[in-house]
């Protein structure tokens, strides 16, 4: 039960004549079906997920149209998809999360930019890089320098985001080379509007089939000898016409200014915080018109080097705005300028950081040097008392707080199934002994933060099992590796337990089966459990992912011998069974499947339930835990187990007692976790769990206030 797109479906249908208001990354999906996309496929990951999230719940649409949508298992199928655009007029477009994504798809990449293609190909990608990043600070603009893919960063208006999507399939079918497309956190995110154009179907689709295959020929194949010849076609004839494509369909925009003896040089995703930047020094105004001359490069690679330098060529000094490490861009302008006898001075990483998001401030700071070295007699002092004001007020906050506040890294969801393992997990390191603990890319990253704090690396999703095969055989103890179900379908099941049962490895796997790829917007899996499973269960309440065997069936039929299931709410029993991992006579891969269904899809799903009762007026019972104030001792060992938002602390309402209570708050959904840390630790019996009644029948409510009246008569006047 993933989040429903139907308004964002119903937008994909607008055609000529209608206007189309929304974010940045439904028009992009949108442009790929005005464009005549044949088939769409991609890995979910941010800040693209919407991208093949919308295509999936499209697939009536999408068959209407003909158009083939691929809910890829990993980001190295989705680029092996592409090759269906070497032989045939086929128009494909993939997406996933860059870098990480771009860097499992590496080497069907390569081999689909030896040979080139046919029909037009656009890799989506959401470049994850900044400040708002959750994955390594790398850029995508190497792969495309290495391996002659086209680089689109297209400026954030919707507008030209949808007609570089047009633009991005016919570079790649007038220069046989495929496109990647860039796109930033915020210009996913960025909304606006486009006039819309009808969506085209394909020629050849799903509607529309293939009669016979292409002939046999050799020169297809990312094979030697003919590599060789590919590598000479890159440069003496794909190169070419791409720059060729770039120069007479003007796809780079030149923006003009007062100050025609300067300019500035953008990567097209920037072009929004720099505008606002120059603002800020008064040199541009909110409408886009500028003082300093503009290039605004929406497509990043290749460069046209008769576009660079009739841009440069004359002027006092270039500044070159271009994201992250190293600078390409900066580096071939500067080359190409050399190679022409154009003197002009190139600034950028000089006068702005190497490394970091280009946010408005640092644009600000950095564009205003460059403007106080060659605009001496322009004012800046708005802009300098503006960044002096944000570096007061951020100071201010600071000294008008007792205590500097607290870190706030991110957790678990409420009730999340997998805090209780972690849980689990440190009780049984006390009964063992600290282990080597490989992590994994997942909601169950969040282990590596306070209180469990938890993982002694991190290599790729899915590749826990496969990072501890060097560590685990010097160590006295078993390691444990952790991934989840998202992970092992993904990359973990060939990378990890393949290779440990190859080589008869003495290894523990934890496996989280929580039914989704959960960290990612909760898409389904193989081993998620069926719509016809969710709607016929009797009980809404209890957990589905039980009813889906596929993990275990594949683990047993590659021929793990050791394999536990267990829920991972009992946190007693995964003690026992992560000690009994650790110790056991057992020697081999040893795998327990943690098995609990993720909150936030549980609650999706029986809370449309829940309110059809109440609605019909049936009975309804919702449990709640709370502490018991004049039990709760003030330890709080409790918290420091469990690390649950809603378990935090309150004044001790004991006059005599000085520490702090336990109290459990508003937004508990009930899991239960602090009372089975209570038992498995042997805490304070502070904890009770409440059955909250609505709709109560006949009989509770007479009991309901029997039970009152007794309680009333016994209390002191």
């Amino acid at each position: 039960m993933e989040v429903s797109f139907s308004k964002e479906i119903e937008a994909l249908r607008l055609g000529a004549g209608d206007t189309f208001h929304g974010e940045g990354i439904l028009a992009i999906t949108k442009g790929l079906l005005q464009s005549g996309v044949a088939y769409v496929g991609g890995y979910q990951g941010a800040p693209v997920s919407h991208l093949l999230d919308v295509m999936v719940q499209a697939k009536p649409y999408m068959d209407e149209l003909g158009v083939h949508v691929e809910a890829c298992s990993n980001e190295a199928s989705a680029a092996a998809m592409l090759g269906a655009s070497i032989h045939y007029p086929l128009r494909g477009a993939v997406t996933w999360k860059s870098i990480v994504g771009t860097n499992v798809a590496a080497d069907a990449l390569s081999n689909l930019s030896s040979p080139g293609v046919k029909g037009g190909v656009l890799i989506v990608v959401g470049e994850d890089y900044g400040e708002g990043a959750s994955v390594i600070q790398e850029r995508t603009h190497a792969y495309a320098l290495k391996s002659s893919m086209c680089l689109l960063d297209p400026r954030p208006d919707l507008a030209v985001m949808v007609d570089m999507v047009e633009h991005g399939f016919r570079l790649s079918e007038a220069s046989n080379m495929p496109c990647m497309m860039e796109l930033r956190i915020r210009t996913c995110h960025v909304r606006g509007s486009f006039e819309c154009k009808d969506n085209l179907p394909p020629a050849i689709s799903t509607r529309a089939l293939i009669e016979e295959p292409a002939g046999f020929d050799y020169m297809r194949l990312a094979h030697p000898p003919v590599t060789f010849r590919h590598e000479k076609l890159k440069g003496e004839e794909r190169l070419p016409a791409a720059r060729r494509y770039i120069a007479e369909h003007k796809l780079n925009e030149l923006i003009p200014g007062t100050h025609a003896d300067l300019g500035i040089v953008v990567q097209g995703g920037l072009y929004n915080a720099l505008i606002r930047s120059l603002q800020q020094l008064g040199l541009a105004d909110a409408f886009g018109a500028t003082d300093i001359p503009l290039l605004v490069l929406n497509v990043a690679y290749p460069l046209v080097p008769e576009e660079v330098a009739d841009f440069c060529v004359g002027k006092r000094a270039v500044l070159v705005v271009e994201e992250g490490q190293p600078e390409y861009i900066e580096q071939e302008i500067a080359t190409l300028l050399r190679r022409r006898d154009i003197q002009t001075p190139l600034h950028g990483c000089d006068m702005l950081p190497a490394a970091g998001e280009y946010g408005v401030e640092v644009l600000a700071t950095g564009a205003g040097r460059f403007a106080e070295r060659y605009l001496p007699g322009h004012a800046h002092d708005s802009a300098r008392a503006w960044l002096a004001g944000n570096i007061d007020r951020r100071a201010a906050v600071a000294t008008r707080l007792d205590a500097p506040l607290p870190n706030r890294p991110p957790s678990f969801c409420i009730g999340c199934p997998e805090r209780p393992v972690f849980a689990a997990l440190k009780l049984a390191q006390q009964d063992s002994g600290p282990v080597h603990i490989a992590a994994d890319i997942g909601c169950h990253a969040f282990g590596t933060f306070e209180p469990f704090s938890m993982g002694h690396s991190i290599l790729g999703y899915g590749m826990s099992l496969a990072s501890r095969a060097g560590v685990s055989p010097m160590m006295q103890r078993r390691a444990l590796s952790i991934m989840g179900d998202g992970g092992f379908w993904h990359n973990g099941l060939l990378t990890g337990v393949q290779s440990a049962l190859f080589n008869g490895d003495d290894a523990v796997l934890l496996i989280f089966k929580n039914g989704y790829t959960s960290a990612t917007g909760t898409q389904d899996i193989i081993s998620t459990p069926d719509d016809e499973l969710k709607e016929r269960a009797v009980d809404k309440q209890q957990s589905l992912v039980d009813k889906n065997q596929t993990i275990e069936a594949t683990l047993k039929g590659l021929g793990v011998q050791w394999l536990r299931t267990v829920h991972t709410y009992d946190v007693d029993k995964m003690r026992k069974t992560l000690n009994d991992a650790f110790t056991s006579d057992f020697n081999g891969l040893k795998v327990i499947v943690a098995e609990g269904e993720c909150q936030l899809e549980r609650q999706r799903r029986i809370k449309p339930w829940i309110a059809s009762l109440l609605k019909r007026g049936e009975r309804v019972v919702r449990v709640k835990y709370g502490v018991d104030e004049d039990v709760c001792n003030g330890d709080h060992a409790c918290i420091r187990l469990s690390g649950c938002p809603t378990l935090t602390i309150k004044d001790n309402p004991d006059p005599l007692k000085v520490d702090p209570v336990a109290v459990v708050i508003d937004g508990c959904v009930g899991c239960g976790l602090c009372g089975a840390n209570a038992h498995a630790a042997t805490l304070c019996p502070s904890f009770y769990r409440a059955e909250v009644v609505q709709n109560p029948k006949w009989h509770e409510r007479l009991l309901h206030g029997l039970r009152g009246a007794v309680v009333r008569a016994l209390q002191p006047a």
